[in-house]
């Protein structure tokens, strides 16, 4: 007889763990839970059963498909949900549902075209008779494939942002093909006319060529019909691409309420934070559950999935500073002999990867990957692409002379064990969408992306260690990368252990020759007792490591909520209650380390949606508060160029016009005021200037750092402040209110004949944020370092741990500055400095070039960093 019998009523477990004793009966798992992921089910079962939005944080190592898995199937069990598990690429997907399957969890692998799908395995999820497995596409998309879950599971949730945006981000590439140009022509009149100039060309000048530049939203809402209709058109005559295609469905209607971003290779079309409010696929399943490896704080996890709030469920405790396994991070760059002739970093990273076999290559965008491959790889090796790997790594696994080089993807991909022992990161990996590029180039908004970058870095170099017993080497090339990672704030907001990985292979780069290198990491693959004994200076390190949050993440993780809710009113056309949010996100990012350039954007942004709503209702104290915006944003953004590029015929009317006196001067002269009630009286100023102009004349140090600290007071600095006999402190400070900082590193005692090195360049580095700590609050975007010696050479890699931020200048050149103030100075104690005005004092030390705009420029004409064209 082939009927199927009923075989009872099957008692429904009490919770996660209990389901897990019952599988382990039966599985080939491990026979019961580890202690951290009971916690872990516990937590949320106990106390975020019935929160729409967690996130659960857990290490590569630490069990976490295991955990999403249980949640999943008792889930499906105890309610009849029907449960989706989703994960990146199908590769992983693959993975993931062959764990499940060895833990017992029934689950059926849902990938590929919905066509080919087994009709009688998307039955048994349908029926919530197993949990579906399947990658983001097939719910982020046009016509989602996965759209009825009642519970999504989302793995690797920190790598998912082109995947979520993806629905509603519509790029054009430039070619002849493309709508490119008639986009641009579309948007001319939200524009800079000369940013259209520069676009249309096809011979730009390389400094315009990587440039991106933001439309201006008010330009795009004037032409958001005559912008669709052109879209339309694209379609109809094929100058999309599908995906272009699929996007355009999404942002229908919706175009006056999205980003517009344009660089000379592409142009983007996205809503600023994805409205995964709107996405039923998304937004209607009862649950999510956010798994990762690095969950991070700051706001990353909302903005990335559009949500307002997210639950934590915090890294079980003994898993907060355990890593897993152990990676040896190398600097080429900054190797005595390599330094000195970069020409042989590439032969020599070649030599690396011949002497390893296999090596897994991650870059940030397709130009640096172009000329890794051409430059770096041995002659007659393999070279594969995510795409060559996508269904099965043996393609790469199983050759003895490979090269997997990946473009902008730092997840994905496990390699543990021999399948790969050497990994390279070459590029800063902030270069994924025009969006991405704009808020970490143009607009400098570095806080906001903090997370996502050392997200991927982390993820990027854990590629190959997938257990605690593994083992790879990583080598960090290219300077933006190098200056990035070697920051002692940026390791400190890193898991301990790979602050305490990063830390040793910077000792043990910095004033080592290749060939020491070569010998390390020779020593490090044979992974004996050689190294058993090395490492454990790793080990004590991070025992010693707290993580400590980035500056600016509290102020981000409280701004987050208003943010997504404001993107989700602009997306309904509620502009009077976007505004009102916006304020709220304004006053979430006020005071204490809140970054100040991510505020100038939606300083901009709240300025076009008053002026918007002032043309709709006549209302003159809207148009006044635009106004109040505008200004707002123009000095949250010193330092940065996007606002000049906003010079829109639409803006005409509407931006006010730039204030007659530079806000830094004006601060600058409200200082010197406030100083000359004790530096004009005439017992003091003579002898103050002259001690200090002999002091900057010579070189020791204390009264060489002494009279920096005066002249800050004669520039109008309130306060300018010595190091306080800290070290670690800049010698000079000087603080120019909220609009510029300035700190100084003297190194007067140094000799011309001598050589700056590497250390005292990274120390100047850190000394704006070393004063943001001291005085608890953001530093200005305009702020500067300026390291003063009269050394002739630079060590090469001095130039790749420089930050931006960091000049060179000569003892010279601050001597003629002083001079300047000094001239100034007496001329308004000639006039009496109780009679001026501000105005008049502007006057006065324009007429010396002693007002900051005109003394600034002069100092900043030496980075350390090198100046180098990036894609």
């Amino acid at each position: 007889m082939a009927f199927k019998r009923s075989s009872g009523t099957t008692t429904a477990p009490a919770d996660p763990e209990q389901l897990y004793r019952q599988l382990a009966l039966i599985n080939d798992g491990p026979e019961a839970l580890w202690s951290h992921q009971a916690d872990v089910l516990r937590s949320w079962h106990g106390d975020r059963l019935n929160d729409p939005d967690v996130a659960i944080e857990l290490p590569t190592g630490a069990g976490k498909t295991l955990v999403g898995g249980l949640i999943g199937d008792y889930r499906r069990r105890a309610a009849g949900e029907r449960v989706a598990y989703l994960c990146p690429t199908r590769q992983l997907a693959k993975q993931t549902a062959e764990k499940l399957t060895k833990y017992g969890i029934p689950n059926v692998l849902l990938t590929g075209k919905v066509k080919n799908w087994n009709r009688a395995e998307r039955s048994r999820y349908t029926t919530a008779n197993a949990i579906a497995v399947s990658v983001y596409s097939h719910v982020f998309n046009a016509n989602p494939a996965l759209d009825d879950a009642q519970l999504l599971l989302l793995d690797d949730a920190h790598a998912a942002e082109g995947y979520v945006a993806g629905p509603w981000s519509l790029e054009i590439s430039r070619d002849e093909q493309s709508a490119y140009h008639d986009v641009l022509s579309a948007l001319s009149d939200a524009l800079d006319p000369l940013v259209v100039a520069r676009l249309r060309t096809d011979t730009p000048d390389s400094q315009y060529r990587n440039s991106v530049y933001l439309a201006s939203p008010l330009g795009v809402a004037a032409q958001a019909g005559y912008l669709e209709e052109v879209l339309t058109a694209a379609v109809a005559t094929e100058k999309l691409s599908d995906e272009g295609v699929y996007a355009l469905r999404f942002l229908q209607g919706h175009l006056d309420q999205c980003m517009v971003y344009l660089s000379y290779r592409r142009l983007l079309i996205r809503p600023l934070i994805p409205p995964t409010l709107f996405h039923a696929a998304f937004n209607d399943p009862v649950r999510r559950v956010y798994m990762s490896a690095t969950l991070g704080a700051g706001g990353e996890l909302e903005r990335i999935f559009g949500r307002r709030t997210i639950k934590r469920i915090p890294i079980p405790k003994g898993w907060e500073k355990q890593g897993t396994g152990r990676r040896l991070f190398c600097f080429p760059q900054l190797t005595t002999d390599l330094s000195a002739e970069p020409a042989k970093v590439g032969p020599w990273v070649a030599d690396v990867i011949a002497r390893h076999g296999r090596a897994v290559v991650m870059t940030p965008d397709t130009r640096t990957a172009r000329t890794f491959t051409n430059t770096r790889i041995p002659d007659g090796y393999k070279v594969l692409k995510a795409d060559d790997v996508e269904d099965d790594l043996k393609v790469f696994t199983q050759e003895t002379a490979a090269a997997l080089v990946l473009n902008n993807r730092y997840d994905g991909i496990d390699l543990p064990d021999n399948d790969c022992r050497l990994v390279i990161l070459a590029g800063l990996p902030a270069r994924g969408d025009l969006q991405e590029r704009f808020l970490h180039g143009s607009l400098g908004a570095v806080e906001v992306l903090q997370e996502r970058i050392r997200a991927r870095i982390m993820q990027g170099a854990g590629r190959a260690t997938r257990n605690s017993r593994d083992f790879a080497a990583v080598l960090l090339l290219d300077d933006d990368l190098v200056s990035y990672v070697t920051r002692r704030d940026v390791q400190e907001a890193m898991h301990p252990e790979i602050h305490a990985e990063l830390d040793f292979g910077y000792n043990n780069s910095i004033e080592a020759t290749s060939a020491e290198m070569l010998e390390n990491l020779r020593v490090f693959i044979a992974h004996d007792r050689d190294w058993r004994e090395v490492d454990q200076d790793i080990v004590e390190a991070r025992e010693r490591y707290e993580r400590i949050d980035a500056p600016g993440s509290v102020e981000l993780q409280r701004s987050v909520r208003d943010e997504v809710a404001a993107w989700d009113a602009i997306w309904q056309s509620e502009w009077q209650r976007a505004l009102e949010l916006i304020r709220q996100v304004l006053d979430a990012l006020r005071g204490g380390r809140a970054p100040q350039r991510y505020a100038a954007l939606w300083n901009y942004l709240a300025s076009c949606i008053a002026q918007r709503l002032a043309n709709q209702t006549g209302d003159p104290a809207l148009h006044t508060a635009a106004t109040k915006f505008y200004d707002d944003a123009r000095n949250a953004g010193r330092g940065t160029t996007w606002m000049s590029h906003l010079a829109a015929p639409v803006e005409s009317t509407t931006a006010p016009a730039p204030p007659a006196v530079d806000p830094l001067d004006e601060q600058a002269m409200n200082g010197v005021l406030a100083n000359a009630a004790r530096l004009a009286r005439p017992a003091i100023f003579d002898t103050e200037i002259q001690r200090a102009r002999t002091a900057l004349a010579d070189t020791p140090s204390k009264p060489y750092e002494a009279a920096l600290v005066l002249m800050g007071q004669l520039a109008g600095a309130l306060p300018s402040e010595g190091d306080g006999h800290n070290d670690s402190a800049p010698d000079a400070t000087w603080i120019f209110g909220s609009t510029s900082w300035v700190v100084w590193e003297a190194k007067s005692e140094a000799k011309p004949d001598g050589e700056l090195g590497a250390g005292d360049v990274r120390q100047a580095g850190s000394h704006v944020r070393f004063a943001a700590d001291k005085r608890g609050e953001s530093a200005p975007g305009d702020s500067h370092a300026f390291l003063v010696t009269a050394q002739e050479r630079i060590h090469p890699s001095a130039h790749a741990v420089a930050e931006s931020h960091v000049y060179l200048v000569r003892p010279p050149e601050v001597l003629e500055v002083f001079d300047c103030l000094v001239r100034a100075w007496r001329t308004a104690r000639t006039r009496n400095f109780a009679s001026l005005s501000g105005a008049d004092l502007v006057a006065i030390f324009k007429a010396e070039d002693a007002l900051p705009s005109q003394w600034l420029p002069r100092l900043r004409n030496r980075p350390i960093q090198k100046q180098e064209d990036v894609v």
